[in-house]
């Protein structure tokens, strides 16, 4: 009795899903296949055709280019921290020369406007009025009572204990820049040690997108514990 060798049927309607799962558990097949790799062509964007390969080396080097600008990206924003640095440590310095309160309200308010180019700055301290009158520090240095009246905008914020940052309320603007509010496109309030317990920084922007909800405040929280260790020496 003869014997036939045994035929192996393909299904020659194999599914797109199953070349796929095939391709995908076999990822080295085209290495055993460069000639059939070769002659695979793939629409393109034009609408003409280039090879697998071709398209490969495109992919690759639309990656490359997403990461060197993901590269440069990050490297804006350590050089920006960098500088950010180097801002608070002149601060830092010029906070420790001041010898006494009114030396060290004047040294952070030319901190605020040269070396971080504040448009405009407040800061609101919690206590009596008349105790601070031998302090002359213009619009900058506000002095109000913790539970005054005028403070009640600012409930959430002073609740929250955090710094805050982009658009304030009509009535939060007016309070801290009065006849410059106009001005004011976003503001960050930064509270002074824990809780608000001595008061707040608000720094304002002419940009209103200068200052926005979705950036980082550590930079600010910093600063805002820079500034309370340098007032409560005094």
């Amino acid at each position: 009795m003869s014997t036939q060798p045994e035929v192996e049927y393909v299904d020659e309607e194999l599914s797109e899903q199953a070349i796929h799962d095939y391709l995908a558990a076999h990822p080295d097949f085209f290495e055993g296949h460069a000639n059939l790799l070769n002659t695979l062509n793939l629409p393109h964007a034009t609408g003409g055709a280039v090879s697998l390969v071709e398209r490969q080396v495109s992919v690759l080097r639309q990656k490359d280019l997403k990461l060197e600008k993901q590269l440069k990206e990050l490297i804006e924003v350590a050089r920006a921290n960098d500088l950010l640095a180097a801002k608070i440590h002149e601060l830092s310095m010029q906070l420790l020369a001041a010898t006494d309160l009114k030396t060290t309200i004047i040294a952070l308010e030319v901190g605020m406007r040269s070396g971080f180019g504040a448009d405009h700055a407040v800061l609101v301290v919690f206590g009596d009025p008349d105790a601070f009158d031998d302090i002359d520090a213009g619009r900058f240095f506000r002095v109000v009572e913790k539970k005054a009246e005028a403070l009640s905008p600012f409930k959430t914020f002073l609740d929250a204990s955090s710094a805050r940052c982009g658009q304030i309320r009509d009535t939060q603007r007016d309070f801290l820049f009065q006849e410059d509010a106009g001005e004011i496109g976003s503001a960050a309030l930064v509270p002074l040690s824990n809780g608000t317990e001595i008061g707040f920084l608000a720094i304002g922007s002419a940009d209103a997108n200068r200052f926005h909800p979705g950036m980082s405040i550590d930079f600010l929280t910093r600063l805002g514990d820079l500034v309370a260790a340098a007032l409560k020496r005094f």
